[in-house]
């Protein structure tokens, strides 16, 4: 998932639907439909903490298409909100473009949503920025229906509180609903007793293993900008720590790519991973290589924790009774890293600048947190919450174990830097050269050199 500037939708924008566990598995009927889907859906609505002393109606922008999990999650939200408020919800179901395509074009209009919704990277680069999202540090003190229970009491600090969720005033301008992270996955059932690799040795022997088994060690779909992000960036993080790629990225000399040697460490790290990828990786076409990967051609793949979603879909639409025992494990540590890292990203509701009818957008956002609500993004969509009571899907208990471990450094997903200058930095600066360190077409040594030298021109051009 990406953010970009309208000018700079690219690949990364346009293929949101790569993530976030696109499509209707969760919601099926075959042989991988999730257990209490019905049972969610056909419960009672849970009682408002708030409701909206003079507002009857409020519009929506989704990043959710009608008919995926999380579309079907929100349709009962806002049948549940309308009869225990009165309040009618207008909603427009436009996918993963509507930030780009919609919402940054209207900025300058008055045809802007109440509310709307997308990882708060992309909401801080495209719309905060430029000034078009409001405070909702009010929401947190909302209550959401159960008893005195306020948002604050039930979210989890790290899913809202941190930097890169503040505005220029220092207020929060999203309230989270979905957590996310990244892992390597793996079938049970066929690759064997996987434990956690403690060492870059140990991960390069799993797949060393694979390949003894007449496996493909890894696949990727390499058309995919941010799945070939997550190599160097997981490997850095854990040299540099939470905010170190991001002040690399920023420093408008360059220099800092060359001066901090963990840069470099982590480009020799990951050069050494490429000769593992599935053959074709990086001339297939998104999800074909996933698809392989659920095919049981490959032993591992990395993206984010929407991936048994995404994969369980394809298997039921199959038709094969075909299933995935998933199992994950996160990167080792590497050799001379001190920063035991996990990725974080929130997925969440902002409310516009101009919003009309923010006083019921702000409502609905609290009484979306509501454990009886809030508790469908596990239970059909297989995601993650940023509620620590809710239950958590068997498929992301491994995830969610790596986000709780109190010695583990939260990072926000490619520690932020997809975001720099609305997306451009990274489509400029860091995407050719991370294609062509992994492609074997710069070293190590010339793929940092590159960062520093490309940096510098981008921001000089920036004035």
């Amino acid at each position: 998932m990406r953010v970009g500037k309208l000018t700079a939708l690219t690949a990364g924008a346009a293929l949101l639907l790569a993530g976030c566990g696109g499509g209707d598995a969760a919601g099926g009927t075959g042989e991988n439909a999730l257990p209490g889907v019905d049972q969610f859906l056909n419960a009672p609505c849970p009682e408002a903490g708030v409701k909206p002393a003079t507002d009857k109606e409020f519009t929506y922008w989704s990043m959710w298409t009608a008919d995926e999990p999380q579309g079907k999650v929100l349709q009962k939200a806002f049948k549940c909100f309308q009869e225990k408020t009165g309040v009618k919800v207008d909603v427009q179901w436009l996918g993963r473009k509507a930030y780009t395509q919609n919402l940054v074009p209207a900025l300058n209009t008055d045809a802007v949503p109440d509310l709307f919704d997308q990882d708060v990277s992309k909401v801080g680069a495209a719309i905060m920025t430029p000034g078009g999202t409001q405070s909702v540090d009010d929401v947190f003190a909302m209550k959401v229906g159960e008893g005195d229970k306020t948002v604050k009491d039930v979210l989890s600090p790290s899913s809202y509180d941190f930097p890169q969720n503040k505005d220029r005033e220092g207020h929060n301008f999203m309230v989270p609903y979905t957590i996310q992270s990244s892992a390597w996955w793996f079938n049970k059932d066929t690759a064997g007793d996987v434990q956690q690799p403690k060492t870059m040795d140990e991960l390069i022997g799993l797949f060393d293993k694979a390949k003894t088994d007449g496996k493909s060690a890894i696949s990727l779909d390499g058309d995919i900008p941010f799945y070939n992000m997550y190599f160097y960036t997981q490997l850095a993080e854990r040299y540099v720590g939470a905010g170190g790629l991001y002040k690399a990225a920023t420093d408008k000399t360059g220099q800092t790519w060359k001066t901090e040697p963990g840069f470099l460490k982590a480009a020799t790290e990951t050069a050494k991973l490429p000769k593992h990828f599935i053959d074709g990786w990086d001339a297939a076409k998104f999800p074909q290589v996933q698809q392989r990967w659920a095919d049981g051609d490959s032993r591992f793949l990395y993206v984010g924790s929407w991936a048994p979603s995404e994969t369980r879909e394809y298997l039921d639409k199959q038709g094969a009774g075909t299933k995935i025992n998933y199992g994950s494990f996160q990167f080792p540590m590497p050799a001379g890293a001190t920063h035991d890292t996990v990725e974080q990203m929130s997925i969440g509701f902002s409310v516009t600048k101009k919003a009309k009818h923010a006083e019921a957008a702000k409502a609905f956002i609290a009484y979306f947190l509501n454990k009886d609500l809030l508790s469908g993004i596990p239970a059909v969509a297989d995601n993650l919450v940023p509620r620590a009571d809710l239950a958590v899907p068997d498929d992301l208990k491994q995830v969610k174990a790596a986000l709780d471990d109190p010695k583990k450094e939260h990072v926000l997903q490619y520690d932020g830097i997809d975001g720099i200058a609305g997306g451009k930095w990274q489509t400029d600066v860091f995407d050719p050269a991370d294609i062509a360190l992994l492609k074997g077409q710069l070293t190590p040594e010339q793929f940092v050199d590159q960062l520093a030298v490309k940096g510098a021109e981008f921001w000089k051009n920036q004035g």
